[in-house]
């Protein structure tokens, strides 16, 4: 039986010294390695030589390692045994620039952190005792040398890192990038393994198939190396269960096996789903490798699906406010689907402290969102096999990028074949995932050319165009995965601005021409695969990285504060959206609570106002709407629907009820008295001088059949005990959204409203009016979907109107407490917390008299829960 020996014990490192002339007369100084596989920055933390650079202003202490040479040494034994006729050594990931010596002779040199390596090695140079030695460079050094001879060209902005990073195939968010640190690491941060056999699988590509009559097939391809003792191999498939499904022997006489079985497998397998649309059902494919006494000389398992997946770029039958132009939608097994979900950086700059279990509990906390999509930047890295086996089991799509971000890079002769290799490799390594649904050329190149307007040459068109898709085209038929040249793309000349062809980043609300939120609703496009507004994290993860900060640095403003916000311009594009909605405080946690509830309206706004145009077919106006971002790489302010700790921001609830399988929403436009006045942002509690307002509601449903349900409107006025109430049958269409209603706005009679502020009584009573929907099962009562529509800008809500609520918190302890909320009058953003991390399966509500919710609470225990909400933003029991 073949053997694999991981290279995870009996390592140490120590920092090169550049004074001594060969890597094997620097003797002194070895430490032992904590961590196998390795970064430097941790090992170094570990031994405590340098404070968290997580913490404080600690990132400017650790700079200088980023520009020095390190060395890693492995001492390891091998025996070799009976009919070991060949070794080699698999290297899954480098980082970055490494020189590798075995036993003194060097064997690898690499200069591409994504890229797999593996060498042969003679058995005679193997020793019973044999010594690796890693001697890892500085990228950050080699880049500015590359810039140097080659130019510096566009990359990013102030805040995107240095742009001497095109050069280099390292993780280009190691330069820094808006939500993240400087941090240049290095070391084996990926398994290395000795592999000793007399014949091996060398390469296996299964193709499960789902045809377009929903027939399922597997076949396989296999590449074997060795010696030609082989007699056959046998493959077997299995289900979840164990269950033997189907196996079969073929003779395996030569090294490349194509075809090696086809089965139909109809009857026997049902297909993979994503989340929302069904289970995502997955089967163990087993291959031994046997020799001709049967005995088994090598064997490979991996899990696969069974699905097709396909991108549908078609003329649009009617017109949207945009035009008509053509649709961008995935469609699975058959089925259009709405993607609703989220952009994925690495989840720390540190990737070797990223666990399974915190991949899985990052992703399941994306799935339990009701997120059916994640994107994967390409400004990281492509992650380990254990993030994408768990988006199969999750039954989340991945979108994949090419690690390329914001920049002009090089195509020269060299570089381009060193990308080459990068693909193939990681295309060879992902194709099985059923969750794979999309690879793409790049994040934002094709976008920033078109907006400096002076780059005279964009070399990188070859990669994109050329060299990506032919690779992805070559190694993923027989049903190709589909392949997009970059994000955004689309439109005339490849216009990454149109939105009615392609793939649209929609900044202008943030950056950009720093719109009003509420414009969301005139922006969007086919597919939106950017978006966001930041928000702060849990106050916890605020304390974590203040540390002990003096009392001066706890305020919004302070630095310490900014050392952790990577935004460009942060202070003056929070201040225009902030100031808008909010009374301006020198409070933190009351600021902090704010920021995360104008996160929370703002991009809950636009899932719903996008979700809304997915409007069956031939109208799919918008067909996925992916926010930046879900996650944090560190401690920090910033886009992330949930921080570096796993603690979710008050929008990551939101954005699970925007995409529930039925939603209900509603629109509110003011009548006003002049055309010209107040813009969309001074919503109705500004207008004191409109006419009154209509409001338009609709229900999205996510099923495949239509849907009976009864529409409850219920309005509360909150500056007087006037109410209202109606109700509607209605019938939610499958599959998009549905207009159900549209009324004028009810309001209180004149003689029982508040006095207008002008005291002009021919306006509007509305001003001051909640309007809530709900949708509810009419046999059963159940509620499907519930929103809440509030008067805007909240900050001429006054403090007395929604200060004392009646809230009242029941709870019933146990192993997951229930928590029953409900209130005596309107309650705007209540969030829920507690000195535990608690796992609450909704949270940041809108609570409406009579009106009831239930929230369950894991990990809260004996624990006391604090609430905060619109008017009391300061934490209380």
């Amino acid at each position: 039986m073949s053997r694999n020996i991981v290279l995870d014990a009996n390592w140490t490192w120590k920092q090169r010294d550049e004074t001594v002339n060969s890597v094997f007369d620097d003797n002194d100084g070895w430490k032992t390695a904590q961590t196998s596989p390795s970064e430097i920055h941790v090992e170094l933390l570990k031994a405590g030589l340098i404070p968290d650079p997580y913490v404080g202003f600690n990132e400017h202490k650790v700079q200088w390692i980023g520009k020095v040479e390190w060395l890693y040494q492995c001492s390891f034994e091998f025996v070799r045994q009976e009919n070991e006729a060949h070794a080699l050594l698999e290297f899954l990931g480098l980082d970055t620039l490494c020189d590798v010596y075995l036993n003194g002779k060097k064997i690898l040199v690499t200069d591409n952190m994504f890229q797999t390596h593996i060498v042969p090695l003679d058995i005679p140079s193997l020793k019973a005792q044999n010594t690796l030695l890693l001697h890892f460079k500085s990228a950050q050094l080699l880049a500015k040398k590359l810039e140097k001879e080659m130019g510096k060209v566009r990359a990013g902005s102030t805040n995107l890192g240095d742009p001497s990073r095109v050069y280099v195939r390292k993780a280009q968010y190691d330069w820094r990038w808006d939500w993240g640190p400087e941090l240049m690491t290095c070391g084996p941060y990926r398994p290395i393994t000795l592999k000793a056999f007399a014949a091996r699988i060398e390469q296996v590509n299964t193709h499960a198939i789902l045809s377009k009559e929903d027939l399922p097939s597997l076949s396989i391809d296999v590449t074997l190396s060795g010696n030609p003792v082989v007699s056959s191999l046998h493959i077997s498939l299995l289900d979840s269960n164990n269950t033997l499904l189907k196996e079969q022997v073929v003779p395996a006489e030569i090294a490349v096996l194509h075809d090696v079985i086809s089965w139909n497998l109809a009857n026997l397998v049902e297909p993979w789903w994503p989340v929302g649309y069904g289970a995502p059902n997955l089967y163990t494919v087993t291959i031994l490798l046997l020799d001709a006494a049967g005995h088994t000389l090598d064997s490979h398992s991996r899990r696969i699906g069974f699905r097709r997946v396909a991108l549908i770029q078609e003329p649009l039958e009617e017109a949207d406010q945009h035009g008509t132009g053509t649709t961008f939608l995935f469609e699975v097994n058959g089925v259009r689907m709405f993607m609703g979900g989220s952009n994925w950086v690495p989840a720390d700059n540190l990737l070797t402290t990223i666990t399974p279990e915190r991949y899985r509990s990052w992703l399941t906390l994306l799935r339990d969102g009701n997120q059916n999509m994640v994107r994967l930047w390409g400004g990281g890295v492509y992650e380990p096999d254990v993030f994408y086996e768990t988006c199969d089991e999750l039954g989340i799509l991945v979108w994949q990028d090419f690690q390329f971000a914001c920049g002009v890079y090089p195509a020269h002769d060299s570089f381009v074949a060193s990308v080459r290799k990068e693909a193939e490799d990681n295309i060879k390594r992902l194709r099985h995932h059923p969750s794979i649904a999309l690879f793409c050329g790049n994040n934002e190149d094709y976008q920033m050319v078109l907006q400096w307007g002076d780059v005279k040459d964009f070399p990188a068109i070859k990669i994109y165009e050329e060299v990506l898709p032919k690779v992805v085209e070559d190694l993923t038929g027989p049903q190709p995965i589909p392949y997009h040249r970059g994000s955004p793309y689309g439109g005339k000349g490849w216009d990454t601005a149109d939105p009615t062809i392609g793939d649209v980043h929609v900044w202008d609300i943030w950056g950009g021409r720093e719109r009003p939120y509420q414009d969301y609703a005139q922006l969007g496009g086919r597919f939106v695969s950017e978006f966001g507004i930041p928000g702060h994290p849990d106050m916890k993860t605020i304390e974590y990285w203040m540390d002990d900060a003096p009392k001066e640095q706890w305020h919004p403003q302070s630095a310490l504060m900014a050392q952790h916000c990577r935004a460009g311009s942060f202070e003056r594009r929070f201040a225009i959206l902030m100031n808008e909605a909010f009374r301006v405080t020198e409070d933190l946690e009351t600021y902090v609570y704010n920021t995360q509830l104008l996160q929370a309206e703002a991009v809950g706004y636009a899932y719903q106002v996008w979700r809304r145009k997915w409007a069956g077919r031939g109208k799919e106006y918008t067909a996925g709407v992916l926010v930046w971002q879900m996650n944090d790489c560190w401690p920090v302010t910033s886009w992330a629907i949930a921080d570096y700790f796993l603690r979710p921001k008050p929008v990551y609830y939101v954005i699970a009820r925007q995409l529930a399988p039925i939603t209900v929403g509603i629109m509110r436009t003011v009548h006003k008295s002049r055309d010209n006045d107040r813009p969309a942002q001074y919503y109705d509690f500004s207008t004191f001088r409109s006419y009154g307002a209509t409001l338009d509601v609709w229900g999205t449903s996510a099923s495949l059949i239509a849907h009976s349900a009864t529409l409850e409107i219920h309005c509360v006025d909150l500056l007087t005990a006037w109410t209202h109430t109606e109700t509607h049958p209605i019938t939610l269409l499958p599959n998009q959204a549905t207009e159900l209603l549209s009324i004028p706005c009810p309001g209180p009679p004149n003689h029982l409203a508040a006095p207008n502020p002008t005291g002009d009584d021919l306006f509007t009573t509305t001003y001051s009016v909640v309007v809530a929907a709900r949708l509810r099962d009419p046999e059963t009562g159940e509620v499907l979907a519930r929103f809440a529509d509030w008067p805007q800008p909240f900050r001429f809500i006054e403090p007395r109107v929604l200060r004392e609520p009646g809230l009242v918190l029941d709870v019933l302890r146990g192993e997951e407490a229930t928590v029953t909320v409900r209130a005596e009058r309107p309650i705007k953003g209540l969030v829920l917390s507690s000195v535990e991390d608690v796992r609450w399966s909704d949270n940041a509500i809108d609570v409406m008299p009579g009106d009831t919710q239930v929230i369950m609470a894991r990990g809260l225990g004996e624990g006391t829960i604090d609430v905060a909400f619109l008017r009391k933003e300061t934490r209380s029991r």
